[in-house]
């Protein structure tokens, strides 16, 4: 909850300023309606939020205020979005109820403002509140898309002010953000939220990295304009003469038929690539910033009628092309085939002056309002060309994936993220019709992408005519051909077989009615023995779940039709009134339900060295613990604890590939963590991968000589093999925290033939 205390007539003076800034960018957009709406939506929340404070110190209203002004101005949203934007908070954290906001703003409105609204309530053990809430939000997608665009406004500015909240709570925004708002934004062609979404989390999780990044780009800035002038230089002249030589056909054109000329023009854009993406060419490149040459993309954009911008493109391409030589295997043509998301563009990698990479991306100037603005600049467009139901196929998937749902919202959410893949493949029906499925999809998702009823009864299937297992990997290109059988059923293998969220929910649904229809069997069967007994069924049912040990009704109903519990089991039970009672304790059978939580549990009596880790500000040997083996944190790493069902608190390094599963998933288990100065009597065991150039002997002889003479440090492990004149060696080594393993890997990349040393987990 915000903080309360009084606003000051100077910031009031503020706050009005501000919504007037707003109030006047969006009034060519309102009706009289909306106009009024607007108003009384900010005095409303002005009013509601009058006490409210962030953590910065600055009036809770600043917020809404600015949520509703990126809708606006970095979104495109309308109207109805910029007043459910103002109201978003108020039902949450004031006592403005949803009846009050449905009398005076309506039933549109209203239904975005409960959208935006969390679950209220308590939530048993098994349940995630981050998860419960997640999926009430995106189940709005299909009903109204305006909830789902809003709530990325909302994330966006909470990203953008995110420095005055502790740091363990900007972790775990930022996890939830990498986890689910990110493949969002992308999903919704919004590139530049989702670029931004990527920065903001790097500086959280690498700050010494982005800002050292940044200063780079900071440096190179006047050399990287200098770049594009030349290599813009040459292209100039041949893109005016083309320029004049359509507009020359346009105006003969019109003036043969006695219309309007149509008219041509372009401008050019050089922009740097996102600071995150230069770190992840980093990371998986290993080389320096220095050597990276494509830091920045070059963009020509043409304004041009529609039925045009397919042919002006290539022609530019074309020219660009000619002036200089392009990389084929870089082609990528979404003008012909637009993304998933609707995004369309040409891009081509060429060899600029002085043999530097460029990409340079073609588009027109409806193109780049879809690309900049995504789903909103969509629906502007809607019923031209490929813009009339691109995103119709994917939100149909989603209301398939919310039908199939029985109440668990983490199947939901992985589910549902599957739908957000940003990698495509394209393959063909036997009739030639392209269908668009995530990079990795199987045969077997592609039948249930063509209808449920289908992939509920695959038996095999065809590429190209040839028998395919049912988890073959899919290739662009592939045709294929389903054969079925009606009296096939999936089985829990399939699940193992698929990855789109709509296969995976079908399938689960599909299981869970034959489970269900088992489940009608040993009902009737329980029904009959306890009839028998003389002892009543609604009396005694629930008595008997727990005495088994289960979890719920049906489970003891499937249990009881697959003879998991025979009959002669209740002869432990006596019936008295109608009642069933234990006539002695016997050990309880059947499965066991799982504990979700675990308590506080004794720390490990044996443990190297000491620890110096507190959790949630207490010393960490109160807990049963242990480093993860996934990520091998090191003193002094970003860490947080996770506590598990059953062995207790594992502590987790910040960027472990498990993280944002784990904090936003199971956000309710993960403890704040940190180290607590620096213990030199600890040791870390890091693995390194190193790659280099194989010149015989020496290379061992040097790595041995440098780790364990130079830098003193143990070597736990050592392998290295060699294939072609390249060598790869696998190090174990001890170090006592992140500055030493730093310097390890500083030193041994200095040595001759040394190319590449990366950590490994």
């Amino acid at each position: 909850m915000p903080t309360l205390k009084a606003i000051t007539a100077e910031e009031l003076e503020t706050i009005r300023a501000t919504f007037g800034k707003l109030y006047d960018k969006a009034k060519p957009k309102l009706k009289d309606e909306d106009e009024n709406h607007l108003k009384a939506a900010f005095e409303l929340a002005l009013d509601s939020h009058g006490q409210q404070r962030r953590k910065s110190g600055e009036p809770y209203i600043l917020h809404p205020i600015e949520v509703s002004r990126i809708c606006l101005d970095e979104i495109g949203l309308g109207p109805t979005a910029l007043i459910g934007a103002l109201l978003h908070d108020v039902v949450e954290d004031t006592p403005i109820t949803q009846q009050e906001i449905l009398d005076q703003f309506g039933p549109k409105i209203s239904k975005i403002v409960d959208g935006l609204t969390k679950i209220d309530g308590l939530y048993n053990q098994e349940g995630s509140p981050q998860a419960e809430n997640l999926k009430k939000v995106l189940s709005t997608l299909v009903e109204d898309v305006r909830v789902i665009l809003i709530k990325l406004a909302d994330r966006l500015h909470n990203m953008r002010t995110i420095d005055s909240m502790p740091h363990h709570k900007q972790i775990n925004i930022a996890a939830e953000t990498s986890y689910i708002y990110i493949p969002l934004a992308h999903r919704l062609g919004l590139y530049n939220v989702k670029k931004e979404l990527e920065d903001i989390i790097l500086k959280i999780k690498e700050p010494e990295e982005y800002k050292e990044i940044v200063q780079k780009l900071k440096d190179t800035e006047e050399q990287r304009q200098g770049y594009i002038s030349d290599f813009f230089e040459p292209l100039k002249a041949k893109l005016d003469a083309f320029k004049t030589e359509l507009n020359e056909r346009y105006q003969y054109q019109a003036k043969s038929k006695g219309e309007k000329a149509l008219v041509f023009d372009y401008r050019i854009l050089g922009r740097s690539k996102a600071i995150s993406s230069i770190y992840n060419k980093l990371k998986t490149k290993k080389v320096p910033f220095e050597k990276i040459y494509d830091l920045f993309a070059v963009r020509i954009i043409a304004d041009v009628p529609v039925h045009e911008e397919k042919h002006v493109c290539w022609q530019i391409y074309s020219i660009i092309t000619d002036v200089y030589n392009p990389i084929p295997e870089r082609l990528k043509d979404w003008v012909t085939s637009p993304k998933g998301n609707g995004y369309e563009s040409l891009h081509t990698t060429v060899i600029g002056p002085s043999g530097k990479y460029v990409e340079v991306q073609i588009r027109s100037e409806r193109m780049d309002e879809i690309a900049e603005k995504g789903f909103a600049a969509h629906w502007k467009y809607k019923g031209i060309k490929n813009s009339n139901n691109v995103y119709d196929r994917w939100l149909n998937n989603i209301r398939e994936i919310l039908d199939a749902d029985e109440g668990n919202a983490l199947e939901f959410i992985n589910d549902f993220k599957t739908n957000l893949f940003s990698e495509e493949v394209y393959v063909f029906t036997p009739n030639g019709d392209m269908r668009v499925l995530p990079k990795g999809a199987t045969a077997l998702d592609f039948a249930f992408d063509i209808h449920s009823n289908l992939g509920y009864t695959t038996t095999a299937i065809k590429i190209d005519d040839k028998i395919v297992p049912m988890g073959y990997k899919l290739q662009n290109g592939d045709q294929i051909t389903v054969i079925t059988n009606k009296s096939q059923k999936p089985s829990e293998s399939w699940l193992k077989m698929v990855i789109t969220g709509k296969a995976r929910s079908k399938i689960r649904a599909s299981m869970k009615e034959e489970r269900r229809k088992q489940g009608e069997l040993g009902k009737e069967a329980l029904e009959r023995k306890l009839k028998n007994m003389k002892a009543s069924f609604e009396d005694n049912i629930d008595m008997l779940v727990k005495h088994f040990n289960l979890r719920s009704r049906p489970d003891l109903y499937f249990d009881v039709a697959n003879d998991n519990i025979k009959m002669s089991e209740l002869k432990v039970f006596k019936v008295e009134a109608q009642q069933l009672v234990l006539i002695e304790q016997e050990p309880k059978i059947g499965k066991q339900a799982p504990v979700d939580v675990p308590v506080k549990e004794p720390a490990k009596k044996e443990r190297k060295g000491k620890t110096n880790i507190l959790v949630n500000g207490e010393p960490i040997n109160t807990y049963k613990f242990e480093l993860a083996k996934c990520c091998h944190p090191v003193q002094g790493e970003p860490i947080f604890g996770y506590l598990t069902s059953v062995n207790g608190l594992k502590i987790h390094r910040l960027n472990c590939a498990n993280a944002s599963n784990l904090l936003v998933k199971y956000g309710y288990r993960v403890l704040n963590a940190e180290w607590s100065g620096i213990s030199s009597s600890s040791e870390f065991v890091v693995d390194l991968l190193i790659i280099g150039v194989d010149s015989g002997i020496g290379v061992l002889q040097a790595l041995t000589n440098e780790i364990s003479n130079k830098l003193k440090l143990n070597m736990r492990s050592f392998s290295i093999s060699g294939n072609q004149g390249v060598f790869e060696g696998k190090i174990s080594i001890l170090v006592k925290d992140k500055d030493q393993l730093n310097m390890a890997i500083h030193s041994i990349k200095k040595l001759e033939g040394i190319a590449e040393v990366s950590r490994v987990d």
